[in-house]
């Protein structure tokens, strides 16, 4: 199954199995496009660079704030800064935002998954695995 970005969620938290070539597989499915992970489960998401993640973008995430500890936000290919309204946001609601690659990203995210952790990641698709 394969779903496009605005029209996609998948109502369980899963691991990443791969991503790379515009999206990621999870849940023996593919997904093109960015994607948002929380508790609730997985999002499509509209970014497509690190310049379209502003405080408004990640309102989905900062909803469930009291769900999470670790938010990890992979910013595509590189690491870019993240406005500092955005951290302030998740640190009034005690969450730890970490902004790095979305191949960083992506393996945080498995492992704290995996240790039964409360994590969130927003990651942007990216063309090319690292």
């Amino acid at each position: 199954m394969t779903w496009e970005a605005g029209q996609g969620h998948y109502p369980y938290q899963a691991t990443i199995d791969a991503y790379g070539d515009g999206g990621f597989r999870f849940a023996d499915m593919s997904h093109k496009g960015s994607l948002i992970c929380l508790p609730g489960g997985m999002y499509a998401w509209a970014a497509q660079s690190a310049a379209d993640v502003s405080l408004d973008a990640l309102q989905r995430a900062l909803a469930v704030a009291d769900e999470i500890d670790v938010l990890l936000i992979g910013l595509g290919p590189d690491i870019a800064a993240l406005a500092p309204e955005i951290r302030a946001a998740f640190k009034e609601k005690g969450v730890i935002v970490e902004a790095v690659s979305t191949g960083s990203a992506v393996r945080t995210y498995n492992v704290l998954l995996a240790e039964k952790r409360s994590v969130g990641a927003a990651l942007i698709a990216v063309e090319k695995a690292r």
